[in-house]
């Protein structure tokens, strides 16, 4: 015999964010409650609105499996004495077990007997044990919590109901003040409080009521009106993926409206208005069938479509009055030039600790041009990136972006073309934010992409400079982010990107163009490269290399973060290959010895005792021509070749002979080809089996 359960936390109107992963986590922590107290169940159907989370459980046991199990107690001659008395310790151990003496039974191991007792457990009835889910509807984590009442009790929002029926019994718990029973509230203004018969009839009540359950349900509603709408219109709309399920946490009974907008305020740019729809309103804007944005939005509303009129002319009373503020602030900004807002960067703090905004972009020029000379630029993209970074943060102090700072960047782009600027530098202040998040897209033009690389390795050398290092999870000024963006573009473009040389070199452009403000930056530098040594093992571990591997490359002497990714690529490329064990084992022994023991000097092949040392020289001699500074596939191919050559050598030399010059010239030589070997990192990390 099956049965259906329903749980449903009802509560006050969560923020849209949090719905979605609360309801997972839910179900989540739930099936895992189920399989912990061994209660078999069937599919679990999942609800959610702004105001409460519910699961569904569908073929739950009626009871827990009845089970058999013999258990092991005392030795024979502990559990009774020579007369065959029982001891305390036998007594003991049957009452421990809900038994008695009378019901052991003896067993031998070994040549000694040991008391056993045979137990048969009846399953507990699933209504016995479904009140422990109170623990679990506790147990959910939000990103805030607040306190209600005169509780020390905190969640995302205040509950106000719970339901907890199996079948058409309720299933009694509480939390805090509030029992649970199997009264559900309907939509906040159009329904009313409802008595659920069974737990199966929980979606189709709500339905009554005005509450669609199933949130895949009401998205659905939601993108069928809004594409009703567009149809009749004429319109194309952009189904924002998020925007769409935003919408979708934020309603209980969706209902579509359009509304229009004066056409002058088609003037002001696109990226405004979408702003002003799309994340200060919610609305879905929309364009013609030329492609052409048009003075519409949808909007979607909690409720039916009764005074829709006046819910229409609401919206677009208070949507005009915030485009009539981007418009009056786009128009002022017009009226300055680029250079003004620039001069006004010098009073604008960066961070009190570092200067101010004006200087971090002088110091973002200097290392643009290093990694412009770096990378051989055309001199005309060099001069596109140079004025780029001369300039890309004055739209910080925009009225626009004063107003709307997530358009940071898109006005920058915006007012430079406007300004007469090049396309190419007017992108690249747009880019060099990108990427905004750890998944987020690319810069996709060449000097956008140097912007983007300047500027966050400017940002992570002034933190460290000044000891504002991100330690556990507290990081303010999202340096992790920035640096694993670093790495994501590095990896999207295989430049070489020595974080090390760079920051040597960086330190002496700035030293000469007197730009150091009294900043240290040889300060923290090794903590700079672990830092970003770090970030690289976060990206290789999210594409699965293997961690040894992975600990390999990153252990890298220089902190060449394309190298690294290469050597990864190789390592991993080459892993299931037959002789993978066998090079490794080689290349790892002589990086042993010569690391514990390095000697740089010339190898004198008149000190030679033996073929195998004359083979390893002239095999390595071979290899050096065409051996590149990282790592490649041939790079690999040449050690590996090596591989039986330094078997040999290990077989027929004594590496720490006595005689010291001998000796000294055996390490010179292994210390050469360890040198050749460490653009791969450290491959003594390397498992193989």
């Amino acid at each position: 015999m099956t049965h259906d359960y329903l749980l449903e936390i009802g509560l006050e109107d969560m923020p849209a964010h949090v719905v979605t992963p609360s309801l997972a986590q839910f179900k989540t922590k739930t099936a895992a409650f189920l399989k912990e107290n061994h209660l078999t169940f069937g599919a679990i159907t999942s609800f959610a609105t702004p105001r409460r989370l519910a699961l569904l459980v569908h073929d739950l046991a009626d009871k827990q499996a009845d089970t058999e199990e013999d258990v092991k107690g005392p030795a024979k001659k502990i559990a009774q004495d020579a007369e065959g008395n029982w001891s305390k310790a036998a007594i003991g151990f049957t009452r421990g077990q809900g038994m008695t003496v009378d019901d052991i039974t003896f067993r031998e191991i070994k040549g000694v007997e040991y008391v056993y007792l045979h137990k048969a457990v009846a399953g507990k009835q699933a209504a016995a044990i479904l009140p422990g889910l109170i623990d679990v509807v506790k147990s959910l984590t939000f990103p805030t919590r607040m306190k209600w009442g005169n509780y020390d009790f905190e969640y995302i929002r205040p509950i106000h109901w719970l339901v907890s029926l199996l079948d058409d019994q309720v299933v009694p718990m509480q939390l805090l003040d509030i029992k649970a029973g199997r009264t559900t509230q309907g939509h906040r203004f159009l329904g009313k409080a409802v008595e659920l018969t069974a737990a199966t009839a929980y979606e189709d009540a709500l339905a009554a009521q005005f509450v669609i359950v199933d949130p895949a349900k009401r998205k659905q509603t939601i993108a069928d009106q809004i594409n009703a709408i567009a149809k009749a219109n004429d319109w194309t709309i952009d189904l924002d993926a998020d925007l769409l399920e935003e919408v979708t946490n934020l309603v209980e009974w969706p209902t579509a409206f359009a509304g229009k907008f004066d056409p002058q305020y088609l003037a002001i740019p696109e990226a405004v208005l979408i702003t002003s729809m799309k994340d200060n309103q919610r609305y879905f804007y929309a364009r013609d069938a030329a492609g052409k944005m048009v003075n519409a939005f949808i909007g979607v509303r909690n409720g039916n479509s009764d005074h829709l009129e006046g819910v229409i002319a609401g919206n677009v009373k208070v949507l005009t009055a915030r485009l009539e503020d981007a418009a009056f602030f786009y128009n002022e900004d017009k009226k300055k030039t680029i250079d003004q807002f620039v001069e006004r960067l010098k009073s604008v703090s960066f961070h009190d600790k570092i200067g101010s905004m004006y200087d971090k972009m002088g110091r973002t020029t200097t290392i643009a041009g290093l990694l412009a000379d770096q990378l051989n630029l055309s001199d005309a993209d060099k001069q596109h990136l140079l004025r780029a970074a001369s300039i890309y943060k004055f739209d910080l102090v925009s009225a626009m972006v004063g107003e709307f700072a997530e358009l940071q960047g898109v006005m920058g782009e915006e007012y430079a073309r406007l300004a007469g600027e090049d396309p190419a530098v007017a992108t690249a202040i747009r880019e060099h934010y990108m990427p905004i998040s750890a998944d987020g897209a690319l810069p996709a033009t060449t000097v956008g992409t140097l912007l983007a690389l300047a500027d966050k390795l400017e940002s992570l050398m002034s933190f460290f400079a000044v000891d504002l290092i991100p330690s556990g999870s507290n990081d303010p000024y999202a340096l992790r982010r920035q640096a694993y963006g670093i790495v994501r573009i590095i990896a999207a473009h295989d430049w070489s990107f020595d974080v090390t040389a760079l920051q040597r070199a960086a330190v002496a452009a700035l030293t000469e163009n007197d730009q150091l403000a009294g900043l240290d930056y040889q300060h923290n530098q090794t903590a700079l490269a672990d830092f970003m040594r770090d970030r690289v093992s976060q990206y290789l571990g999210g594409q699965d290399v293997r961690h040894d591997i992975l600990d390999a490359v990153v252990a890298s002497r220089d902190v060449n973060l394309a190298a690294m990714l290469d050597a990864a690529k190789l390592l991993t490329k080459h892993a299931d290959d037959a002789d993978f064990k066998a090079t490794m084992e080689a290349l790892g022994r002589v990086v042993r010895i010569a690391d514990k023991n390095p000697v740089n000097a010339a190898i004198a092949t008149d000190l030679f005792e033996n073929s195998t040392e004359k083979a390893l020289n002239d095999a390595v001699g071979a290899i050096k021509a065409d051996y590149t500074v990282a790592p490649t596939e041939n790079n690999y191919q040449a050690l590996r070749s090596l591989t039986p050559v330094i078997t040999d050598y290990f077989t027929e030399t004594m590496i720490m002979a006595d005689d010291e010059a001998v000796k000294n010239n055996r390490l010179a030589q292994l210390s050469v080809l360890a040198n050749m070997i460490h653009q791969f990192g450290d491959v003594t990390a390397v498992i193989v089996k």
